[in-house]
């Protein structure tokens, strides 16, 4: 699939060699990890940069979806991201591992957001990058991928978000399993745990895409909403009290946009809906 070539205002964030931004589509975001021969591990400047491109992309009204992928080309394993720069961490041990990052771990194993993002994992995802890809909206996995959070190993812990996450996902027991024994998951594993949405044996960003483009062509108001009644079963609020604050807050801006117009205006014509990009 050929890139495109949107412009925005503002335009993305800069970034390094390590991070490469394309656009599938004018409405897609693809942000690439790109360290291949260390596994996609992400030092403590990708982190800082990371946080600035989903921000970004919160802030653009025309894009509606965003993928992160690992970059392979090179790499004698792949790798979605293996976790946290070690070299970098030991070099530094003495400071600890850095705490109370914006968004946790890449930017996303604690990022709240407003837009949803996708991984598309082919190869290793242990450590960091399972605590970025579970906190994700979906999972899309490669079948030679592997998922593990193998911390308890190297004497540190999944201390960015993960543990009380994956809990909800896959359940308490399955989750003591991962972070406790370091047991390596398979794609299908994953997928039978609810950790993975599909299992492909092509091109993992390809069939990425094809889901982000599922959800391109939604309303872009009632993703920005579902996504965040989704999301409030981290809040720690009551199911009434959580969707009290929806009802009350986005709700209220989603019926007052021209989408929800749209949608039911489509309908009782029988056409093709015409979204236009949130407002929310």
């Amino acid at each position: 699939m050929a890139p495109t070539n949107p412009t925005f205002n503002p335009p993305p964030p800069h970034v390094d060699s390590h991070i490469l931004i394309s656009f599938p589509t004018p409405q897609i975001l693809l942000v690439t990890l790109n360290r291949p021969r260390s596994m996609n591990c992400i030092s403590n400047a990708a982190h800082a940069q990371l946080v600035q491109i989903w921000s970004w992309y919160d802030s653009i009204p025309s894009l509606r979806c965003a993928i992160i992928t690992g970059a392979r080309e090179g790499s004698r394993r792949p790798a979605f991201c293996a976790g946290q720069d070690l070299k970098e961490w030991q070099a530094s041990a003495d400071q600890g591992r850095p705490t109370g990052r914006v968004g946790g771990f890449a930017g996303l194993s604690t990022r709240v957001g407003k837009k949803p993002v996708i991984s598309a994992v082919h190869g290793i995802c242990y450590g960091g990058g399972l605590e970025a890809a579970a906190n994700t909206d979906l999972i899309i996995a490669h079948r030679d991928s592997s998922f593990g959070l193998p911390e308890s190993a190297r004497g540190v812990v999944a201390i960015a978000g993960v543990l009380p996450r994956i809990a909800v996902t896959v359940g308490l027991q399955r989750a003591g399993e991962l972070a406790m024994t370091g047991r390596l998951l398979t794609a299908e594993d994953a997928k039978a745990w609810g950790l993975v949405n599909e299992v492909v044996e092509g091109d993992v960003v390809e069939a990425a895409v094809r889901w982000a483009q599922k959800i391109c062509d939604q309303s872009p108001d009632s993703i920005i909403v579902s996504r965040e009644g989704i999301r409030s079963v981290f809040s720690g609020d009551g199911v009434d009290e959580a969707n009290r604050k929806i009802e009350e807050g986005s709700w209220v801006g989603l019926q007052e946009g021209e989408n929800i117009k749209e949608g039911l205006k489509a309908f009782v014509e029988k056409r093709e809906v015409r979204w236009v990009d949130s407002k929310l």
